[in-house]
């Protein structure tokens, strides 16, 4: 495949922005170019084309299934972008002001009080997200009921299809 700059030839313009009617800032003389940066000159639609068929190389869960990797590697279906993107859920932080995000938060709980009356559990947590931070969450709860217990254990058994990264 050639590259963007092996496409190029003299003359071809993708867009051109509109002239501006902003001030211009003026940059030290040590940091302006002398000569024009040695960009290619392709046309849009080239271009395009160019970074489609380059996206097209590289193995991603829109393309197939991917095996290897952490459970977020996996397909995730689409409305969850959509939902990700909604105004309450939207640019929070896990460090915002607890009154700024009630719906989100009354959302995770309700979930919780769902999925522990599934379960027939005393309490869930949705704190792990994926892959090795959830194993290492079920561990611990385990260690925890049998500590509880009293009950002292030093072996776990895992079998081969437990999680499907390891082969």
């Amino acid at each position: 495949m050639e590259s963007i700059i092996e496409r190029s030839k003299a003359g071809r313009r993708g867009y051109s922005l509109a002239k501006r009617d902003t001030p211009v800032y003026k940059l030290a003389q040590g940091h302006v170019r002398k000569t024009d940066a040695p960009l290619p000159e392709i046309s849009e639609p080239q271009i395009i084309r160019h970074f489609v068929n380059l996206s097209t190389m590289n193995h991603h869960v829109d393309k197939n299934f991917y095996p290897l990797g952490s459970c977020t590697m996996k397909y995730n279906p689409k409305i969850n972008e959509e939902t990700a993107r909604l105004p309450g859920f939207a640019k929070t932080h896990p460090l915002q002001n607890d009154r700024t995000i009630q719906g989100a938060l009354q959302l995770m709980y309700e979930l919780g009080e769902y999925l522990k009356a599934i379960v027939n559990l005393d309490a869930i947590t949705l704190q792990p997200a994926a892959g090795a931070q959830g194993e290492f969450t079920a561990i611990s709860m385990f260690r925890a009921h049998f500590n509880m217990k009293e009950e002292s254990r030093q072996h776990i058994l895992v079998p081969d299809s437990a999680h499907g990264t390891n082969p």
